[in-house]
């Protein structure tokens, strides 16, 4: 199937080109930017689309490639997560199992490649985005290469995640969900209420939701010394019971003044509760082998019930004041502050239910963040639109974590101790967009950008600088005599930087500590992996919201980060400690196709279908381990979305469905480990059903071919080979949600 994939996928977009060619009328053909329309598409960060036709525009106008995914999209299938519809656009997979989300990543790379912007600012300290609804969000914008505006923290790409905005919304609109997985609800529900009161315009949003969740996993842990004998053989089955509470408010204030400058501000608050109950058999397997042989294990029963609180508040806000010529000043201001509280207790008990241990865990983080930035823009004769700016962004960090047994000894060196940790990012840079010919457009930018991290503890204080300096260039050619069609062209400079729980955080434990379930801790001396791209695309445009395209990309990194494990002395005994380290350089290509039209559009008689679909293939090899499977942390070779939608002409119904693949990998992360994820595959399918333009219902399911994810971590170290094969169980996820105007 990994054969016959890429040739259907080229034998389809050759065949819808064809099918195109044959309309040669340049009527519906986008009319090509000015220059002032180029600048002044250049300074709205936040734009709002009003459609598919609008967000199409906006992409085959941009310089630097960018796709645009706006409220169709997002309201397309009723999704209940952000992470539902990020994994249906193309080149973007979620780690974790069907259903519960994960890490997001574009073109396959890791966790850390992949930037996540939130109206186009970096997100406060652990902000996740699978908790954010989609409701809230205006569009969302994927640029597989960086600009200088933003961060070039961006090896994979970016994804910028645009909150509602409340221009041409002109109805109050409540939503409400009911998500039901095995039996057990998650109710939520949505308003948002737009206003206006002279030059002042707001929209106000709003979501609360509940969400009561099982899992289970089965984990069959087998450890084999270099002589053959097996020292460990045991299942572990956990389950999870979990009961979460969410409060999401984004309002949005807009206020124009008679001169022409407006000034915007959007906060965003999150709170989030839970509270689960844990319970974890294990069963050792004497089989073959003599019980007497075997490693004891650490317990039979194990019991724990936790309990979470957090809380974000950040605000954002830009202020635009209009200068002579044409000119702009762009000022953004925003401030951050966070709190999570994680709280445990954890029961351990023998065969014969008597006590083993007793371990009670604390986590307390307080985040504080303040940022600010500019960007001056002005057209420069007609034929540019020049811009240059800053931003400065600071953070502040108090973490302290606190683990213990039932006698109170401390199960780590420093349990108790308050970390402190402060970030500074300071940036600058200069862009310049112009139309060289009716043929042409290029983007030429330099950004610089500096990071250091300083924490303090009972140890001393320790601190990490860096900086990168990122030259970046874009171009588009409009090919003469085929309106519809273009290429593209980049070479940029990006950089992934070590997240400060890399750098400087407290030891993470393992329970069930071994080489396949170890210890993480940081490392001070990291620096940042550092990436030359090359990225080259043809598009082909289809009427109003149709495209075709394919693109390439190659990625060149340096100073790979990647994960050791060693068996450390620690304080409480010997320990299983996965460390990260610099440890070399790595390359990454791949091919990514996408088709994407209405069926109508080429058919005059055709039914109203819409058709999606995308398919990505990748390579890649790091240099410093041996092969075959020496590929990147968790990418995959290939991943593909299909999807098709069809509105019935004699009833108001849509009816819809997706499919989302990604095959089975095998990666060498390590010289000693060799990890194993089974393959994705998830069905979704929907029915709209429209009362009236200001009512509808509808029906939704995800992972409709619920399977098993399979998963199987080898390491091999110290002349013992340690094997964690697990089971996850996924589920059928249904949904019904009622939408109304009002």
């Amino acid at each position: 199937m990994s054969k016959l994939l890429p040739l259907a996928w080229l034998t389809l977009l050759g065949a819808a080109n064809a099918s195109a060619q044959t309309d040669s009328a340049p009527a519906d053909a986008a009319p090509q930017p000015t220059v002032k329309a180029a600048v002044d598409k250049q300074m709205q960060q936040v734009t709002i689309s009003g459609g598919r036709a609008d967000d199409m525009a906006e992409r085959r106008n941009s310089v630097a490639g960018k796709q645009i995914y706006g409220r169709e999209e997002l309201d397309r299938n009723g999704d209940s997560n952000l992470g539902d519809v990020l994994k249906r656009l193309p080149g973007v997979t979620l780690g974790g199992r069907p259903g519960r989300g994960g890490d997001v990543r574009m073109r396959g790379m890791g966790s850390g490649y992949t930037q996540i912007l939130l109206n186009g600012e970096r997100p406060p300290a652990g902000f996740s985005m699978e908790s954010l609804s989609p409701d809230q969000v205006e569009r969302i914008e994927i640029m597989r290469g960086p600009v200088a505006e933003h961060s070039t923290r961006a090896i994979a790409g970016t994804i910028n995640i645009i909150l509602r905005d409340g221009y041409q919304q002109r109805d109050n609109q409540l939503k409400i969900t009911d998500t039901i997985e095995q039996g057990r609800h998650a109710p939520n529900i949505s308003l948002t209420v737009p206003g206006k009161t002279g030059s002042l315009t707001w929209l106000l949003t709003g979501t609360i939701s509940g969400n009561h969740q099982h899992d289970q996993t089965e984990t069959h842990n087998l450890d084999t010394r270099s002589d053959g004998q097996v020292s460990k053989d045991e299942n572990v089955l956990d389950q999870t019971q979990r009961e979460t509470r969410s409060l999401h408010l984004t309002p949005r204030l807009s206020y124009k003044f008679d001169g022409g400058d407006t000034l915007n501000f959007q906060p965003f608050l999150m709170v989030n509760r839970s509270d689960s109950d844990a319970r974890s058999d294990l069963t050792q397997n004497s089989g073959l082998v003599p019980a007497s042989l075997l490693q004891p294990p650490e317990y039979n029963l194990a019991q724990t019930n936790a309990h979470s609180e957090a809380t974000f508040f950040r605000g954002f806000g830009n202020w635009v004041h209009k200068l002579e010529g044409a000119a702009k000043l762009d000022v953004k201001f925003g401030f951050g502050s966070g709190h999570s509280d994680n709280d445990s207790l954890r029961y351990q008990y023998d065969n014969a239910g008597i006590l083993l241990d007793r371990f009670t865990d604390t986590a307390t983080v307080r985040d504080r963040s303040a940022s600010t930035g500019g960007k001056y823009s002005t057209p420069i004769g007609k034929q540019h639109g020049l811009a240059a700016g800053w931003d400065i962004e600071l953070g502040h960090r108090e973490e302290t974590k606190t683990s213990v047994d039932k006698d109170g000894n401390a199960q780590f060196e420093d349990s108790g101790d308050n970390l402190t940790a402060d970030t500074r990012r300071l940036a600058v840079f200069v862009q310049d967009e112009w139309d060289i010919s009716s043929q042409w457009s290029g983007y030429a930018g330099v950004r610089w950008e500096g990071i250091r991290t300083t924490s303090s503890s009972a140890k001393g204080e320790i601190s990490n600088t860096s900086s990168v300096l990122s030259p970046l260039l874009h171009a588009v050619y409009r090919i003469p005599g085929h309106e519809k069609d273009q290429i593209r062209a980049s070479l940029t400079k990006s950089y992934k930087a070590a997240n400060i729980q890399d750098l400087i955080a407290l030891p993470a434990l393992s329970r069930l500590n071994s080489a396949t379930r170890p210890d993480r801790t940081g490392n001070p001396n990291l620096k940042p992996e550092l990436a030359t791209g090359l990225d080259v695309a043809y598009e082909h445009y289809l009427g109003r919201a149709g495209i075709l395209s394919a693109s390439g990309f190659i990625r060149d990194i340096d100073d790979l980060i990647r994960r050791d494990i060693t068996l450390q002395n620690t304080s409480t005994g010997p320990r299983w400690v996965s460390t990260p380290r610099n440890i070399g350089h790595a390359r990454t290509k791949g091919i990514e196709l996408e088709a994407k039209f209405q069926l109508q559009e080429l058919m005059a008689d055709a039914p109203a279908i819409d058709f999606r679909s995308n398919y990505s293939r990748f390579w890649s090899s790091v240099d410093d381990i041996p092969g075959p499977n020496n590929r990147l942390d968790a990418q995959p070779k290939q991943t593909a979305n299909l999807g098709m939608d069809y509105r019935m002409k004699e009833a108001p119904l849509t009816l819809g469905g997706s499919l989302n693949w990604t095959p089975e990998t095998l990666i060498q992360s390590s010289l000693s480990q060799l990890v194993y994820t089974s393959r994705k595959r998830s069905f979704d399918a929907y029915a709209l059903w429209k009362f009236n333009p200001r009512n509808q219902v509808r029906i939704s399911a995800n992972n409709l071919a619920a399977e098993d994810a399979i998963g199987t971590n080898t390491v091999t170290t110290n002349g013992l080979t340690q094997m964690a094969n697990t089971v996850n169980q996924t589920y059928t996820v249904w949904s019904i949600k009622y939408e109304m105007k009002f």
